[in-house]
């Protein structure tokens, strides 16, 4: 709550601070209780985040929790496939997995993808406005999440994102992902 404190005071132009804290996300990740994620992942502006994500053993990590759905990884002698799904279902579920500490922050800033409520983006940044303030809500609405995923092999297509070599990046608008209004897909296939 310290953290989530001090977040929404820079958001709202009392410090420097920005609201998403990329060392504390990384640290909450790979702290959670399933031992299976570790994370790098910094501040690249006031308004993004980037870094990497590692999961150790996606077997481990998909029977944890029911995430719904959220991954398909299928590894086969000619290559691989990989689809993301998040929506209002899986997503509160699958927040827990990664972190009950991200979890409680998004709750804290009513984001439907932590507490699976309908809003349209419009409706969640006013909402956002009458709790706290128009600059946490601009600050919201200009964040950006980056992220990029090791794959197996060479990385042959990306829907939704890039790719180069056996990497697959994402460049996620943090709006999209809190308000889930449309779910967000991706997929990834390699050789």
């Amino acid at each position: 709550m310290a953290s989530l404190v001090r977040s929404l005071s820079a958001a709202a132009g009392q410090t420097d601070r920005p609201i998403l804290d990329g060392p504390a996300i990384a640290k909450s990740m790979s702290d959670a209780s399933s031992g299976n994620v570790s994370a790098t992942l910094r501040n690249t502006s006031p308004a993004s985040v980037e870094g990497t994500i590692k999961i150790s053993n996606i077997s481990r990590f998909l029977a944890v929790g029911d995430v719904g759905g959220f991954i398909t990884f299928k590894q086969g002698s000619s290559g691989g496939n990989c689809e993301i799904k998040i929506d209002l279902d899986n997503g509160p579920v699958l927040l827990s997995v990664l972190s009950p500490e991200i979890s409680d922050y998004l709750n804290a800033l009513m984001a439907p993808l932590a507490t699976g409520e309908k809003l349209r983006k419009p409706e969640y940044l006013e909402l956002v406005v009458s709790v706290y303030s128009k600059a946490i809500s601009d600050e919201i609405a200009s964040s950006r999440i980056r992220a990029s995923i090791d794959f197996p092999g060479v990385v042959t297509s990306v829907k939704g994102g890039t790719f180069s070599g056996k990497k697959a990046s994402f460049d996620i608008p943090l709006l999209d992902l809190l308000v889930l209004e449309t779910p967000l897909s991706y997929e990834v296939k390699w050789n």
